[in-house]
């Protein structure tokens, strides 16, 4: 089966030139194109795509306002939102990775990387550097309104299910996560996987945002152990 893409850019020559990219690529279908945040929400119930590249900035319905609402309404399976950026360290962007999106790639990014980019977060697999997304988290996590996301919101997790949270918000991947705690790569997936259903999150990378906002890890903080 063919990899499902809606395409969200409200620059026509942007999302036209994505577009044919796309169609032009063995195992990629363009479901459809929209211009703004509206027409992705429409859209993606309509056809309930694999992925959709997402811009952010768009007038009238942002694109994180669209991720939100894609995400909430278009379920089993949810799409997975990657989102198209101009600049990597964005407020934006941070804003993005919290309302659910499982990634971001710069607009200047290349052919192949962006083809590599889809067929990766369609097996569900995330797509940021934990570097960057760490820099992001620090620079804006602390931004938030105070008490959005609190201690008591982690109360549902087991220890080591808060072990693994903490771990992956510190950058790290699921073997090296595997190493530090002395378990098997799949007993980490399933916590992770636990923590998420419990935790009511549709993405890696908003494990990590919560893990910030709840005080869990400290910009600057680092992982446990570290």
């Amino acid at each position: 089966m063919p990899t499902r893409v809606l395409v969200v850019d409200d620059q026509v020559l942007i999302r036209a030139g994505v577009a044919a990219l796309l169609r032009a690529a063995p195992g990629m279908e363009v479901v459809g194109e929209a211009s703004d945040g509206d027409e992705a929400v429409q859209l993606a119930e309509q056809h309930r795509p694999d992925v959709v590249l997402m811009d952010i900035r768009m007038p009238g319905t942002s694109g994180i306002t669209a991720t939100e609402r894609i995400l909430e309404t278009v379920t089993d399976p949810r799409p997975r939102v990657l989102v198209l950026t101009t600049f990597d360290l964005d407020e934006y962007v941070y804003a993005a990775l919290r309302a659910g999106a499982c990634g971001f790639l710069l607009k200047d990014t290349g052919p192949q990387r962006l083809l590599a980019a889809i067929a990766a977060v369609c097996e569900g697999d995330t797509l940021f550097s934990p570097s960057v997304t760490r820099r992001l988290i620090e620079a804006y996590a602390p931004r938030t309104e105070p008490g959005t996301r609190t201690p008591e919101t982690l109360e549902v997790l087991t220890g080591r299910e808060l072990d693994v949270l903490r771990l992956v918000a510190g950058g790290l991947s699921n073997p090296e996560i595997a190493e530090a705690l002395v378990i098997s790569e799949s007993t980490v997936k399933t916590h992770l996987n636990r923590t998420m259903a419990k935790l009511g999150l549709g993405s890696r990378a908003q494990a990590v945002v919560l893990a910030y906002e709840s005080g869990l890890v400290t910009p600057g903080g680092g992982h446990a152990g570290a």
